[in-house]
């Protein structure tokens, strides 16, 4: 008989025990509310898991869009997780609940090929680390962006017709109101209290001049003007009401797009009237940032704790001649009717001086800087003048007179580095500037 050779030995391969994470996400797009509710899909899942014995170790929700690559905080714990081991399968109500998005999607798949993920298992299907249930997966997902992609696609065509029609698809702006009917969406009409007050504001600013804060006390204090939700109109919102080309007849959309549409609504005002609007507006602008003045920011009014600012006034002689004025008061922005009163720049400079005289230059910020400027000074008569003389002696310095100096004689920047460096504040109350000095908080 011949010799009977060593037994052979079978590999037995075990099976993979598979752990689940349970993964519900909700999105927040209006499109997609009737999807199952996040408890709901956890209550349908927990069912299946608890009819096929499956171990799920851990539950995680989530409310976010699915189309952006990398934005889902808990989807990307979800996947950090997988690489640890913390769970090697996933528990989901559909594909696309996981991915609509083809970044998100790979990392599932990569994942699956370096086996740490081995199965994702839905209400209906199963999908493992092989060739056509990965295939099956990937469709399935991309079907979810490509249902994605169409829907913004038709909504911007939806949209653009609307515009095409003349009708522009956001919230009527204020003087007109929604039109509430089922049948007639993006349609407005006149709102018939609120249009005609819109009207006198654009004429106000074209025929009398009104700047945007005349114009905000006298919706808010004299018409009591209210929104459509029962808000006063914000100052903001009045400038941009007033460069708004919808009360014309015409509107942008979308804002800065450079699509201009002609709207099916009434008119408020006429494209004339915006134009001279527009033109005060720009020279409004233009006075604002190019005039500058010395003391506008640094006074605060003693009566209504508004800021002080400035403005100017010409007189012109019979001679050819002028002479220019500036006068400081109350920009009366907390209490319009404060009674501060105007005082001129000559005056306003003489009670500074009157009150530096009174200081310990100790007082001045600035100190540091008039030091520089004298040792400057005297380095410079050292060098100039020097011609033989054997030793020129530096001159003495009043630092007082040279704060005095630059208010009188400096340039408007010098004159408001001098007082932006006062460690006191200026109050102007009753024509009269009063040093008030700080509280310190310890």
């Amino acid at each position: 008989m011949g010799s009977v050779g060593p037994a052979t030995q079978t590999k037995i391969q075990v099976p993979i025990k598979v752990r689940y994470c349970l993964y519900a996400r909700k999105s927040t797009e209006s499109e997609e509310q009737q999807v199952l509710s996040i408890d709901s899909q956890i209550k349908e899942m927990a069912k299946i898991a608890e009819r096929d014995g499956l171990e799920v170790i851990e539950i995680k929700k989530e409310s976010h869009s699915a189309k952006a690559v990398g934005q889902r905080e808990i989807f990307n714990e979800l996947l950090r997780d997988l690489r640890d081991g913390k769970f090697n399968g996933i528990l989901t109500w559909a594909p696309d609940r996981l991915s609509r998005n083809a970044g998100d999607l790979g990392a599932l798949v990569d994942l699956m090929d370096q086996k740490s993920l081995i199965e994702i298992r839905t209400y209906s299907q199963k999908f493992t680390n092989n060739p056509s249930e990965k295939f099956m997966l990937m469709i399935l997902c991309s079907q979810a962006k490509l249902e994605n992609d169409n829907k913004s696609e038709n909504v911007k065509r939806g949209l653009r017709t609307r515009c095409e029609q003349g009708l522009r698809p956001t919230a009527a702006p204020t003087g007109y109101l929604n039109e509430k009917r089922t049948d007639k969406p993006c349609e407005v009409i006149v709102d018939p209290v609120r249009a005609p007050i819109i009207k006198k504001m654009f004429e106000k600013v074209a025929n009398e001049k009104w700047s945007g804060r005349r114009i905000y006390h006298w919706l808010k204090d004299e018409m009591k003007f209210t929104t459509s939700s029962g808000k006063p109109l914000a100052l903001s919102n009045i400038y941009l009401a007033l460069k708004n080309t919808f009360y014309y007849g015409v509107f942008e959309y979308p804002t800065g797009s450079g699509n201009w549409y002609t709207g099916q609504h009434t008119p408020i005002i006429t494209k004339e009237l915006f134009d001279v609007v527009q033109e005060q507006l720009i020279r409004s602008e233009i006075h604002r940032f190019n005039q500058e003045f010395a003391f506008t920011k640094l006074i605060t009014c003693g009566l209504c704790g508004s800021g002080i600012t400035a403005c100017e006034k010409w007189k012109h002689f019979k001679n050819g001649g002028s002479a220019r004025y500036v006068y400081y008061g109350c920009t009366k922005s907390r209490d319009k009717y404060c009674q501060c009163g105007y005082i001129n720049e000559e005056e306003v400079i003489r009670q500074i001086i009157a009150i530096i005289n009174t200081l310990d230059m100790s007082e001045l910020g600035i100190k540091h800087k008039f030091k520089e400027e004298i040792s400057r000074y005297n380095k410079f008569r050292k060098i100039a003048l020097k011609n033989g003389v054997k030793e020129i002696e530096p001159e003495e310095f009043d630092l007082k007179s040279y704060a005095i100096y630059l208010l009188t004689e400096g340039s408007t920047t010098e004159k408001r580095e001098l007082l932006g460096n006062l460690r006191s504040r200026l109050v102007l109350k009753n024509k009269v500037l009063t040093l008030l000095q700080e509280t310190v908080q310890n």
